[in-house]
């Protein structure tokens, strides 16, 4: 099962200059800030601070339109492709070969981490079923989101492995109609903590909760706050 930095590694080797990657939310953007390696200025087509899940496809709709020529790549997670799957059917009505990366984790890894790190315990991030406990911590969900894509009429390549990602990726790119790559990489709740970074992120935490996790989270805050130094 390739990492998600796997992934992002074998389509930078296959894209050129030409290529447009289209991306808005989740780890996502973290990685390709740190790993893609752009060659043109109108490649890399990230967006960071409102986290638009849902952006990419339609957007990918968009550049494939303004500029035909180019090969447009939307990057997608899981929790991303549920908002805003519909659009496919657009690229397909109109003949657009914009191509879809799914990345599957069985939830929503990056908010999972934060909730993780501001004491939430990764409550409700992850597609499982209830626990005899009544946690969500059961079986994963039995949703197949290459099927869906295949269900509005993408054509959907399946890649189990690296080589299997990097045969698919090279068919999409090749390949002149709407066509999904889905890949599962690393699953959601092994993404530990907030992606890494030499800032404090600021995210407030209860200041009153009796849960252990979330006691140590606002512990960790009040520390991090009264470092803070002010600039003006």
């Amino acid at each position: 099962r390739p990492t998600q930095a796997q992934v992002l590694g074998v389509l930078d080797e296959l894209a050129d200059h030409t290529d447009v990657l289209i991306n808005a939310a989740g780890s996502l953007p973290g990685d390709l800030h740190k790993l893609w390696r752009a060659r043109d200025p109108l490649q890399y087509h990230v967006e960071y601070g409102y986290s638009c899940m849902g952006y990419e496809i339609p957007a990918a709709i968009g550049v494939t339109l303004a500029a035909p020529g180019r090969k447009v790549w939307a990057l997608v997670g899981d929790g991303t492709y549920l908002m805003l799957p519909t659009e496919i059917v657009t690229a397909v009505q109109e003949h657009l070969p914009v191509k879809v990366v799914i990345l599957q984790n069985h939830g929503y890894a990056s908010i999972g981490g934060l909730s993780q790190a501001v004491g939430a315990e990764r409550f409700g991030t992850a597609y499982r079923f209830r626990a005899p406990d009544g946690t969500y911590t059961g079986d994963p969900l039995p949703v197949d989101l290459a099927a869906n894509a295949a269900s509005l009429g993408m054509r959907v390549l399946r890649a189990k492995t690296v080589r299997d990602l990097r045969e698919a990726l090279a068919e999409a790119r090749r390949s002149e109609v709407p066509t999904c790559v889905y890949t599962e990489t690393e699953t959601a709740d092994t993404v530990s903590g907030v992606p890494p970074a030499q800032a404090w992120w600021d995210v407030p935490v209860a200041a009153t909760a009796n849960r252990p996790a979330a006691v140590e989270a606002r512990e960790e805050y009040d520390r991090q706050a009264r470092s803070r130094r002010r600039h003006l």
